[in-house]
């Protein structure tokens, strides 16, 4: 699920064979290809995983491929976007004012996070690139089993382990090539085989290459 922020001025957005309109800015439903055009524009673009509590949210916001967003909705979310904060552990709360602003319903009290669940948090934080994530393992380092975490886990954050693995390293990936490293050096920085296996991820996960997210010379 994709959610795009003309930033300082309207995009261009196509849904399949449709047509191009202009809006401010458009939440795409799952698997719908899209294409925009927001050539000379600055642009917030933010990838929602539809399994998490939010996303499950704005899913049933769709009466269609895509749902505009008006200007001043745009402008709600726009002055609370700062790209290097949402990438942070301000980034739930920013998801949470979108499904707000947009007309979502979700649940007003946060999710209780199990103590269990909230070191393991800790350990994937701390965890070097080439360390072992793997359920059975982590489960092991909590004091539980492999079948009782994965259910507290996905209680807990409103997502699976495996897709919460897979976007912390997109995000590890996407933080270290905004911040100048190569797409190698991002690659392992993530926990990447290489930047191939890198590329690949961005594409099937995001429809995009890595490369797109470099800054501009």
């Amino acid at each position: 699920m994709h959610l795009v922020l003309g930033l300082d001025g309207p995009v261009r957005v196509r849904a399949g064979a449709g047509p191009w309109e202009s809006m401010a800015g458009v939440l795409t439903a799952p698997d719908v290809p899209h294409a925009l055009d927001a050539e000379g524009r600055d642009v917030l673009l933010v990838f929602l995983d539809p399994e998490s509590e939010v996303g499950a949210a704005l899913g049933a916001l769709f009466t269609g491929a895509v749902r505009p967003i008006s200007d001043s909705e745009r402008d709600v979310l726009a002055r609370e976007a700062e790209p290097a904060r949402l990438m942070g552990s301000e980034g739930v709360a920013w998801t949470r004012l979108v499904a707000e602003a947009l007309g979502a319903g979700t649940s007003s009290a946060p999710r209780s996070i199990h103590p269990r669940v909230r070191k393991v948090l800790r350990l994937l934080r701390d965890l070097p690139p080439e360390g072992d994530a793997s359920l059975p393992t982590l489960a092991a380092q909590v004091g539980l089993s492999p079948g009782r975490l994965m259910h507290a886990f996905t209680e807990s954050i409103g997502l699976p382990l495996r897709p919460y693995l897979a976007w912390l390293r997109l995000q590890r990936a996407a933080a270290g090539i905004v911040s100048g490293m190569s797409l190698g050096e991002a690659a392992h920085a993530a926990g990447f085989t290489d930047s191939a296996h890198m590329s690949r991820t961005f594409r099937r996960m995001l429809g995009m290459p890595p490369s797109a997210l470099r800054p501009p010379p």
